[in-house]
């Protein structure tokens, strides 16, 4: 039996509330509460890499061993969330190999993030990598804890009969814990989702749905929430959101609990339209 509506969340900032960090790889200058996305938007050939693994081993690992030692003794692999060109994990390891960038810079970003966020839910790092100079420019931390309504959100959302899936550019590690924690099966969770990876769970859901909602917070939301019926941007993690984001949006919300009603509306007018 077709259901009804389906609910595509966004995690970092939309169901979680972040806490970047980055430091420039070539000063050693840590830079507060960016938004990576935009790191990766500065310029054309950019991709934000991220690692499947435990951070623990980052933490523990000797100080000056460079990235690339860190990923072949700890055999961890790395996804391409999202980027600003045509990039694959083949070109991206190459820059990698060739950078000085040590596990000491990632430690110095987790440190961070950890000191500023102590009861931090979710913790993950990664590296911008830049094709055209063949440098990483940027190593990056962020950690989150969820928005005291997340859990609710979620909960009332299946009370209505939807179904809640999440699409996001973090990895399956961080995702998993996130998904038990409100009760998401995790054949419902899309990790290391490009935006063009969003936009197409959407489109493949709006087959199997009759009405798709999109609730994301960023510019690798915006294909997706164009393409969803129902597009939504949550302003709640606080920092400015531009334009073109809003205007790909059809409801912009200071909430993530807001949700409910906007897909109350929904199922009320589907029901009367039966």
């Amino acid at each position: 039996m077709q259901k009804r509506v389906a609910v595509v969340f966004d995690s970092a900032g939309t169901l979680l509330r972040m806490y970047r960090v980055a430091k420039e790889a070539a000063t050693g200058t840590i830079l507060d509460n960016i938004q990576t996305t935009l790191l990766v938007a500065q310029k054309p050939r950019r991709a934000l890499v991220v690692m499947n693994g435990d951070l623990e081993s980052t933490i523990l690992s000797c100080p000056p061993m460079t990235f690339h030692q860190f990923l072949e003794k700890y055999d961890i692999s790395i996804e391409i969330s999202c980027s600003s060109g045509s990039f694959g994990l083949d070109e991206a390891y190459g820059i990698i190999r060739g950078s000085s960038v040590c596990v000491g810079d990632i430690r110095d970003v987790i440190s961070v993030v950890r000191g500023r966020c102590p009861d931090v839910f979710y913790l993950a790092s990664g590296i911008i990598v830049d094709a055209q100079e063949s440098t990483v420019p940027y190593v990056l931390s962020t950690g989150g804890k969820m928005y005291s309504k997340t859990p609710a959100t979620i909960a009332e959302l299946k009370r209505m009969g939807v179904d809640v899936f999440i699409a996001s550019g973090d990895g399956y590690h961080n995702l998993g814990k996130l998904a038990a924690s409100v009760g998401i099966p995790m054949k419902d969770v899309f990790g290391v989702a490009s935006p063009r990876d969003k936009e197409k769970i959407v489109l493949e859901l709006k087959i199997k749905y009759g009405t798709v909602v999109m609730v994301g917070d960023g510019m690798n939301d915006i294909l997706a929430l164009r393409a969803a019926d129902v597009g939504i941007i949550t302003t709640q993690q606080g920092d400015e959101r531009p334009q073109v984001l809003r205007d790909a949006a059809d409801r912009v919300i200071d909430n993530i609990y807001d949700v409910t009603d906007i897909v109350r509306n929904i199922v009320s007018q589907r029901c009367r339209n039966l």
